[in-house]
């Protein structure tokens, strides 16, 4: 018998180009699962008989998502149901032949029909089809039992009709199969249960976390961030990773739902304005504070028990959904994701990302244009920028999450907003560090301390994700600590502030970024800034990345020596040849300016026999000589000085072409240091690197390779040979060695197992 019942109001919106049908159940008698109450299935039902969906939510303190392909069944249901009516079944003309029967049955017919088809459809569209099913054999057998001149087939044909249209929904198809394997009918919620497992997530959050069938994916990692759970999945059909990401706050009690729903209420009138925003990661713990309080003050009107650590937890997921990033604030957290993107039409996609251990990774994360737009306002708010159709990108760096986010949207992109994220490494990478995951080889590292050391003018060059930047920030490391710094970058990705953080000396210039910005920006434009960095005093000088006019600036300091120190910048290529053709063919720069580069250093990723799996390697260390005129490449102007061997994974020198090299014999004229001397001081650098990697391993402390622990090593290294200079003119760099091991060992091993514990 149908339930008298109020219809809940719903509305439809657009998400990412999919049509979601929310229904408002906070007020509902009922329980706002499909699977578990008749009245939830009557209300979508009825819904999607009015309007079109791709996804259905149950809205209340928390939501249930019913995912595409479970709106489907459920739209064939509403389809049927609107069929019924129009075509009305229970109609007098297809209950049956007044010639051939009585009418007096007819009435049951009726009736039998309109529960069927109308009434119950609804609330149990497979009890409604077990009932069609159930009298279309009673009529069959009835039937049966008539001679066949007297037989009326208009309601046995109605029947089958309506029965077809139940068994072409594969709800009922579903359910048939089902029912096959069981001896015995079960309830109809456990079949509803079976195929309407909707995906959980509180209703102050926008986006949604979808959880396949892990049983069938292979974990290969799993770790914490922040108070949310990552794992790490192998998909039996998938080339890229799954990054599975789980939030507490998908699974609060009732009651804590509540109780952040409501505090969300109460603070959402307050909007922070852009010296609020500026300073986020100062005020976070304020605006947690208000929370907690607001929280007490819902706890005792509503008569909730929370704990402290309930309300301080609680506090927390509140200000994520405020003051933070929501969702994405856990992922821009975790430190080992490189690179994340959100591409348009937002909410039609997962979030892919890249980790730096298991490379590109689907998410289990839907992002909203709700969202989106949210973090639009506070990208606009914290940068003081436009970002509208007149201006339809903004590049900024997010401070409080060493993040740079570059934002597009429409016209560019078409499909409307998209993000794309480059996360930070909180601690630069080391030399040591490199040589320990085999980007670069210990004569690499120690070749290229050798060239920062000699002042020369370096350019690191590779593609997008090569590590090129990562590598920059390693060989800044390598400069010495009594060296003054200038670094000009238009996005700030160099680790300046932890530089000086351990001790250097280091001015950053911020310029104008190349994209997002126009003529009225108050920003410098980074040929200025260059040119005002040659003004700042004797300095080594590092350009974030050389993009265009400055290039000219950049080559004619090097030329007549007004910068100083070392040179060295980052440039997108793949060869020493394309960073020539970029810079003279492209830039404009002469190539007389040009031959002021002293050495280029190629990193590229590698598909070992074509896996998919990537890995950063250094691949080629080039020496850029001077007697060439029009073509470095075609006159014997670049000359490899180390190459990579896919062979033997490994970078190697090339000694036959060091009896060609002209830089050695360039600075040992400079220095005063023979070519045996230059050699062994390089080797001697490579056997340190080498010796930290093996230290690290063998008492399993990762934290030695870290910055703060090899500049303290490598200034070490520096001391004990000036202490030789000073007493004996020259350098015994196997005493020098010897002593800086027995160092390593009995000091710097315990100041970081101290540090440890």
């Amino acid at each position: 018998m149908k339930l008298a019942i109020e219809p809940s109001p719903y509305v439809v919106k657009d998400e990412g180009g999919k049509r979601v049908l929310v229904i408002d159940c906070r007020d509902a008698p009922y329980t706002p699962s499909f699977a578990d109450d008749r009245n939830a299935r009557f209300q979508v039902l009825r819904a999607l008989s009015e309007v079109e969906a791709d996804l259905v939510v149950l809205a209340e303190v928390y939501e249930r998502v019913y995912d595409e392909g479970q709106t489907k069944m459920l739209a064939e249901i509403a389809g049927i149901y609107t069929k019924f009516e129009v075509e009305a079944v229970w109609s007098y003309v297809h209950l049956g032949d007044p010639k051939l029967e009585q009418e007096k049955d007819f009435g049951d017919r009726h009736n039998l029909l309109v529960r069927a088809c109308h009434d119950e459809i609804l609330f149990d569209p497979v009890f409604s089809y077990l009932l069609l099913l159930k009298e279309v054999e009673h009529e069959k057998e009835r039937l049966q039992q008539l001679p066949k001149g007297s037989q009326a087939l208009v309601y046995y044909k109605t029947l089958l009709e309506a029965k077809a249209a139940f068994e072409g929904t594969q709800l009922i198809a579903k359910s048939r199969e089902l029912l096959s394997k069981l001896e015995k009918a079960p309830d109809t919620n456990q079949l509803y249960r079976a195929f309407f497992e909707a995906q959980v997530k509180p209703s102050f959050i926008g986006s949604r976390l979808v959880f396949g069938d892990e049983e069938k994916l292979e974990l290969l990692d799993e770790y914490a961030v922040k108070d949310a759970n990552v794992q790490i999945f192998k998909h039996p059909n998938k080339t890229e990773k799954m990054y599975f990401i789980s939030l507490p706050e998908y699974s609060l009690t009732p009651e804590k739902y509540f109780l952040v729903s409501k505090t969300k209420e109460v603070v959402a009138s307050y909007a922070p304005g852009k010296a609020s925003l500026s300073g986020i990661a100062k005020s976070r713990h304020y605006f947690e504070r208000v929370y907690q309080s607001t929280m007490k003050d819902i706890c005792r009107k509503e008569k909730i028990e929370a704990s402290n650590e309930d309300l301080i937890g609680l506090s927390q997921v509140v200000a994520r959904y405020t003051v933070g990033y929501g969702v994405l604030e856990v992922l821009l957290s975790d430190r080992r994701i490189t690179d994340i993107y959100i591409d348009a039409p937002i909410g039609d996609k997962l979030i892919y990302l890249v980790h730096s251990e298991w490379g590109q990774c689907q998410t289990n994360v839907i992002y909203t244009q709700d969202e989106a737009d949210s973090f639009v306002s506070k990208l606009r708010a914290m940068s003081g920028r436009p970002f509208d159709e007149a201006h339809p990108v903004l590049d900024y760096d997010l401070p409080d999450m060493d993040t740079r986010v570059a934002a597009i949207s429409r016209p560019l992109s078409p499909d409307g907003t998209a993000f794309a994220f480059r996360l930070h490494k909180t601690t630069p990478w080391t030399l040591a560090q490199f040589v320990d995951v085999k980007f670069m080889s210990p004569l690499c590292a120690g070749l290229l301390t050798f060239f920062i050391d000699s002042q020369a003018t370096m350019l690191v060059t590779g593609s997008r994700g090569s590590g090129k930047t990562s590598l920059m920030s390693g060989l800044m490391l390598e400069i010495l600590q009594n060296s003054r710094i200038i670094c000009s970058e238009d996005t700030l990705e160099l680790p300046v502030e932890y530089m000086k953080g351990v001790g250097f000396n280091v001015q950053r210039l911020k310029t104008r970024s190349p994209i997002g910005t126009g003529e009225g920006d108050n920003e410098v434009a980074p040929e200025d800034a260059l040119r005002t960095a040659l003004r700042l005093g004797d300095s080594a000088l590092v350009i974030g990345e050389v993009r265009s006019k400055e290039a000219k600036v950049l080559y004619e300091a090097m030329r007549i020596g007004a910068a100083g120190n070392i040179v060295m910048g980052t440039i997108h290529g793949d060869s020493a040849y394309s960073v020539w053709d970029r810079i003279v063919n492209d830039l404009d720069v002469p190539n007389t300016s040009f031959k002021a580069t002293d050495v280029v250093v190629v990193a590229r990723p590698i598909r070992f026999k074509g896996s998919i799996e990537r890995h950063r390697r250094l691949v080629q260390v080039t020496e850029v000589k001077k007697h060439w005129k029009e073509d470095p490449e075609d006159e014997g102007g670049l000359l490899d000085l180390m190459d990579y061997s896919t062979k033997k994974d490994e970078i190697q020198l090339l000694e036959d072409n060091l009896k060609e090299s002209d830089i050695f014999t360039k600075i040992s004229g400079l220095t005063g240091l023979s070519l045996d001397e230059i050699w062994k001081g390089i080797r001697m650098n490579a056997e340190s690197k080498s010796y930290l990697v093996g230290l690290k391993n063998e008492f399993k402390l990762p934290e030695l390779l870290e910055a703060e622990n090899t500049v303290i090593a490598n200034n070490k290294l520096v001391l004990l040979k000036e202490e030789q200079l000073e007493e004996f003119g020259a350098v015994d760099h196997e005493e020098v060695l010897g002593k800086w091991k027995n160092w390593v060992r009995t000091y710097l091993i315990k100041r970081v197992q101290g540090r440890g514990h």
